[in-house]
C-alpha cells in the first residue's frame, strides 16, 4: 500500500495531511485498529494519493500507526506489556521535564494550568472524550514548556501519539465525573515549589490510568 511511492510534488499538501492525521491520533479521535486508506485520506484532506502516501509513511515510522505484512494500516491495539512500557516513558520522561520546569514555574503559568483544568472539567460535563484528551495534553505541554527542553518535549509527544486511540478507550473505561486529582496536585506543588511533591503528582497522573487498561 505505501510502496513505490514518488516524491510528494505538494509538500504543504504533504505536511497538512501529516498535521491533520497526527492531531486526530494524538487526541483520540481514532479508535484502536481503526483502518486507513489512501482512498479515504484523499477524499477528507482533498489530496491526491502522494501526500496521503507520505504522510502514512511518516506516521508508521512514528509508531503512530501500524502497517500490516498485506499493507493494511490501522491505528495501533497495544498489548499489555506495550500499555506498561509506555506507561514508564512517561513516567521518566514526564517528571523530568516537569522537574525542570519548576524553577522557571511563575503564577501565570499558574492561572494558565488552572484556566486548563476548567476546560477539562467542561469536557467532562459534555462527555466529550477528544476534548478531555485534548486539553489533559495542553495541561501538560504548558507545562513541559518550562523547561525549556526540546529534544524531551518531543519524546514526551511521540510517546502521547502511539497512545491516542488507547486515551480514548481508557476516558470510555474511566468515566470520569470530576478534573483528575493529580492535576490539582501538580498545581499545588508548583504554587509551594514542592519538587518531590510535584514529581510524585505527574507520576501518578501519567501511570495510574494506564494501569487500569491491565489485565
Amino acid at each position: 500500500m505505501l510502496t513505490q511511492s514518488r516524491p510528494d510534488p505538494s509538500p504543504s499538501a504533504h505536511d497538512r495531511v501529516y498535521r491533520g492525521l497526527r492531531t486526530r491520533i494524538m487526541h483520540g479521535d481514532m479508535a484502536p485498529g481503526q483502518a486507513l486508506t489512501l482512498r479515504g485520506i484523499g477524499r477528507e484532506f482533498g489530496v491526491s494519493m502522494t501526500p496521503a502516501r507520505e504522510s502514512l509513511r511518516r506516521l508508521v515510522a512514528e509508531g503512530a500507526l501500524t502497517m500490516s505484512a498485506s499493507g493494511r494500516v490501522s491505528t495501533p491495539e497495544l498489548s499489555n506489556e506495550r500499555i506498561e512500557e509506555l506507561a514508564a516513558l512517561r513516567a521518566l520522561i514526564e517528571v523530568e521535564l516537569a522537574s525542570r520546569a519548576l524553577p522557571r514555574a511563575h503564577m501565570a503559568l499558574i492561572e494558565r494550568l488552572q484556566t486548563i483544568n476548567a476546560g477539562l472539567a467542561e469536557a467532562i460535563a459534555r462527555q466529550d472524550p477528544v476534548g478531555y484528551i485534548r486539553a489533559n495534553l495542553e495541561f501538560h505541554r504548558t507545562l513541559y514548556l518550562r523547561a525549556q527542553a526540546p529534544a524531551m518535549l518531543a519524546m514526551a509527544e511521540t510517546v502521547w501519539l502511539q497512545l491516542g486511540p488507547t486515551m480514548r478507550m481508557l476516558y470510555g473505561r474511566l468515566r470520569r465525573k470530576e478534573v483528575p486529582q493529580f492535576h490539582r496536585m501538580m498545581i499545588s506543588a508548583l504554587k509551594a515549589g514542592d519538587e518531590p511533591g510535584l514529581r510524585l503528582a505527574v507520576r501518578s497522573d501519567v501511570t495510574q490510568g494506564l494501569k487500569m487498561l491491565q489485565g
